[in-house]
């Protein structure tokens, strides 16, 4: 895959919401790139998306 297959999302608390179609968002903490259909985790305040819910709690704790 290639970094031109990144989507660009809007995250929400209930969901996302496609702006630029893509294949995959990348990890915004371990830099891995995530499938759509696989994305569950991410940050509204932060509008970014994670690979797992401990990379996200990480995330959570450096930014509080």
């Amino acid at each position: 895959m290639t970094s031109d297959n990144a989507a660009t999302l809007l995250y929400g608390p209930n969901g996302f919401r496609v702006v630029k179609p893509g294949h995959f968002v990348v990890c915004a903490v371990s830099g891995a790139h995530i499938p759509l259909e696989e994305l569950i985790y991410w940050s509204v305040d932060l509008q970014e998306p994670y690979a797992s819910p401990e990379l996200a709690t990480r995330r959570a704790l450096e930014s509080s």
